[in-house]
C-alpha cells in the first residue's frame, strides 16, 4: 500500500499530528507540578500537618471542581463556534493560568488560580471532540487511542522532568513550563488544525433543545459518561495512598520514593503500548467487546493488590491494569463519538468531560476515607467495586438499548 506524505494526507489526518502534540503538551504540563504541590505549598507558611493536607487537596480538588462546573458551559459554546476555537481558548487560558501559578505568594492564591485554571480547561476533551467529528467510523477505535498516547505519554514524562528541574530550580519552575508547553499547544493547533465547521444558529430549534435529544441509544451514551466518571475514580483513588503503601510493603527501608515513582509509571507505560492497538482491535471486534473485557481485567487486577505482601507482585498487576486503561477511556470516548449526532459533540463530550472530572474528584476522597479508617490495601478492594459497578452499568445499558451498536 502507498504510504501518503503529509502534503497528501487528508485534513483530519493532519489534525490529528496537531492535536497528539497539544495533548501531550497538556499531559506533560499538567501533571508536572501535581506530585510536588504539596511541598510548593509548604514553602509559603509553616503550616501543621493536617493544614498542609488539607491545602494540598483544595489545590488538586479545585481545578477539577471548576471544570466540572465550566465544561457543559463550554461545550454548548463549541457546538455554535466550533472545537478549534475551544481548544485555542484552553490552551491560551492554561498558558497564562499555569505561568501566573507560579507567581503565588500565598496558598489561597494559589488554590484561586488553580480553580481559574480548571474554567479554562478542556483542552485534551475538545481535541476528541473535534477528531470525533471527522474521523471515518472504520478508524474511529485506533484514532482515539493514538490521541489517548499523546495525553498519556505526556503525563509519564510530565513528573519525571518536573522533578528534575524542581530539584535544581525551585517548586515554581514547573509552572512556569507548564505555561510554556500549553503555548506550544496552541501554536500547534493555531497553525495545524483546520475544522470544516458548520456553526448552529442560537436561536435555532436545533440549539435549543436538549444535547441527547437526537441520541437513538441514550442508554448507552449515559453508560459511558458513568464509566467515565468511575474509571478516572478508580484510576485517581490509588494516587493519595501508593507511596504510603509501597513503604509498608518495603517496611520502611530502601529507596522508596524511586520504588513509588516507578510503580506509579507502570501502568502509564502500558496503556501508550497498548492503546492504539486496542482502539483498532475495537474497529474489528466492536467496542462493546473491548471495553467488557478491559472492565473484567481491571477488577481481575485490583482484588489480587487487595491481597499481595510484594512490591514486585504490586507493579506486575499495575502493569496490567495500564493494559485494561487503555481498553477502556479511549473506548468510552470512540462509543459516545458512534451514537452521538455531529451537532451536539461538543456538548455530549463536554458531560463527559464534567464526569472525568468529577471523578478526579470523588475518587481521592473516597480512598482518602477509606485508607483512614480501615486500612491502606482496603482502598484497592473499594477501586474493584467501582470497577464491578461500571461493568454492570454497561451491560445493563446495551441490554436496554438491544446491543444497537455495532459490537
Amino acid at each position: 500500500m502507498k504510504l501518503l506524505n503529509y502534503k497528501e494526507q487528508p485534513q483530519w489526518q493532519k489534525n490529528v499530528y496537531a492535536l497528539w502534540i497539544g495533548n501531550f503538551a497538556t499531559g506533560a504540563g499538567s501533571s508536572m507540578s501535581l506530585p510536588f504541590l504539596p511541598l510548593f505549598i509548604a514553602t509559603m507558611g509553616n503550616f501543621p500537618k493536617w493544614e498542609l493536607t488539607l491545602y494540598a487537596g483544595l489545590g488538586y480538588a479545585a481545578t477539577y471542581l471548576s471544570q466540572a462546573i465550566a465544561s457543559p458551559l463550554w461545550g454548548k459554546l463549541a457546538d455554535r463556534t466550533g472545537r478549534k476555537p475551544m481548544l485555542l481558548r484552553a490552551s491560551i487560558g492554561m498558558t497564562i493560568t499555569a505561568t501566573l501559578t507560579g507567581f503565588s505568594t500565598s496558598v489561597w492564591m494559589l488554590i484561586s488560580l488553580r480553580f481559574i485554571q480548571g474554567m479554562f480547561s478542556g483542552y485534551i476533551n475538545n481535541a476528541f471532540a473535534l477528531i470525533a467529528s471527522e474521523v471515518p467510523q472504520k478508524q474511529s477505535g485506533k484514532t482515539m487511542g493514538t490521541l489517548t498516547t499523546g495525553s498519556v505519554g505526556g503525563q509519564l514524562v510530565g513528573p519525571i522532568f518536573g522533578g528534575f528541574i524542581a530539584g535544581i530550580w525551585g517548586y515554581r519552575i514547573p509552572f512556569y513550563v507548564f505555561g510554556g508547553l500549553m503555548f506550544l499547544a496552541a501554536l500547534a493547533t493555531y497553525f495545524g488544525v483546520k475544522e470544516d465547521f458548520t456553526p448552529i444558529e442560537k436561536d435555532s430549534q436545533q440549539a435549543k433543545q436538549s444535547a441527547f435529544a437526537g441520541i437513538k441509544n441514550l442508554w448507552i451514551v449515559w453508560a459511558m459518561i458513568i464509566s467515565s466518571m468511575l474509571i478516572q475514580a478508580a484510576t485517581n483513588s490509588i494516587n493519595p495512598i501508593l507511596s504510603l503503601f509501597v513503604r509498608e510493603l518495603m517496611h520502611g527501608t530502601g529507596n522508596i520514593a524511586w520504588v513509588s515513582g516507578v510503580i506509579a509509571a507502570l501502568p502509564g507505560i502500558a496503556t501508550l503500548a497498548t492503546a492504539s492497538r486496542l482502539g483498532a482491535l475495537g474497529d474489528r471486534i466492536g467496542p462493546r467487546k473491548v471495553l467488557v473485557g478491559g472492565l473484567i481485567l481491571s477488577a481481575a487486577m485490583f482484588f489480587p493488590m487487595f491481597l499481595t505482601t510484594s512490591v514486585v507482585v504490586l507493579g506486575i498487576l499495575r502493569f496490567i491494569i495500564g493494559i485494561a486503561d487503555a481498553a477502556l477511556m479511549p473506548v468510552t470516548q470512540t462509543v459516545t463519538m458512534l451514537n452521538t449526532p455531529p451537532d451536539a459533540i461538543s456538548r455530549i463530550f463536554s458531560y463527559n468531560q464534567s464526569a472525568q472530572a468529577m471523578g478526579s474528584v470523588v475518587g481521592p476522597l473516597l480512598a482518602s476515607a477509606v485508607a483512614g479508617i480501615l486500612d491502606y490495601r482496603f482502598v484497592f478492594l473499594m477501586t474493584c467495586i467501582l470497577v464491578l459497578i461500571n461493568l454492570i452499568v454497561v451491560l445493563v445499558a446495551y441490554r436496554k438499548d438491544g446491543m444497537a451498536l455495532i459490537g
